[in-house]
């Protein structure tokens, strides 16, 4: 069975619809959310109502922000929070469907196990707000005190930096790797990237599919300039936030 795991959306309706559109190109009828839907883009409302179509979906820190007062982020992310919130408050279709979105965000689990699978969104050791970056594998007790806490394999987003971590200390970018790479008896931390917001120098949406024992890396363009203006036209979202579009940064 064919499964794929997306991350970080943040609201970039656009990127999820090339994604989701990709998807389905491959035949692929599950999917799992590693959280962040919502946080820095300008559909919140619509990309919450995609996702909850999904098979499995976890929460993010940017989705708590939502719910609750954000903690931790810096100033751009926390104005992007408060409209998001304003957006989900006030939205302009049947107030019954925002019922439904905020109530599908109160009741994502911050975790998930299955056949020594762990999915999460920040690391296995704090699930909602610890990143695990490549020079993590310099921080030798750091990586020991995560692996500690998988059993084979993690999959997690969070740092918006897709590749592969290994129990031995090393990390994999995916072209490094040809993007895929086969599981073996190491564990490893598989990053699967972002979907709405790459942050390692390509601006492609990217994501991951997991069949049998082999997991791939998927880059997909998409509309990024639809995107960068409709967050220009929004006084709320700092324009930083469509800039960063153009170079995955």
């Amino acid at each position: 069975m064919k499964r794929a795991l997306i991350s970080d959306i943040h609201s970039n309706l656009e990127s999820l619809e090339a994604v989701l559109a990709d998807i389905r190109d491959q035949g692929i009828t599950e999917i799992y959310c590693l959280g962040d839907i919502v946080g820095y883009g300008p559909n919140p409302c619509q990309c919450i109502d995609q996702i909850m179509k999904c098979d499995v979906c976890l929460l993010g820190n940017h989705d708590q922000g939502a719910l609750f007062d954000p903690e931790g982020f810096n100033t751009g992310a926390e104005r992007a929070i408060f409209w998001t919130r304003e957006q989900l408050e006030n939205p302009k279709g049947d107030p019954r469907e925002n019922a439904q979105r905020w109530d599908f965000l109160g009741e994502l689990p911050r975790n998930r196990k299955e056949n020594g699978l762990l999915f999460v969104h920040g690391s296995a050791r704090n699930p909602l707000n610890e990143y695990v970056f490549p020079e993590d594998i310099y921080n030798q007790r750091k990586m020991e005190k995560i692996f500690s806490l998988i059993e084979q394999t993690c999959f997690q987003g969070h740092t918006h930096v897709p590749g592969i971590f290994t129990e031995s200390l090393r990390f994999h970018s995916p072209e490094e790797i040809d993007y895929q790479y086969k599981l073996g008896e190491e564990k490893v931390m598989i990053n699967v990237g972002s979907v709405g917001q790459p942050r390692d120098g390509d601006w492609r949406s990217c994501y991951v599919v997991m069949e049998d024992n082999v997991v791939r890396f998927r880059r997909v363009e998409y509309d990024k300039n639809t995107t960068i203006q409709k967050i220009y036209d929004i006084p709320d979202l700092d324009n930083f936030l469509g800039d960063r579009l153009r170079e995955g940064r």
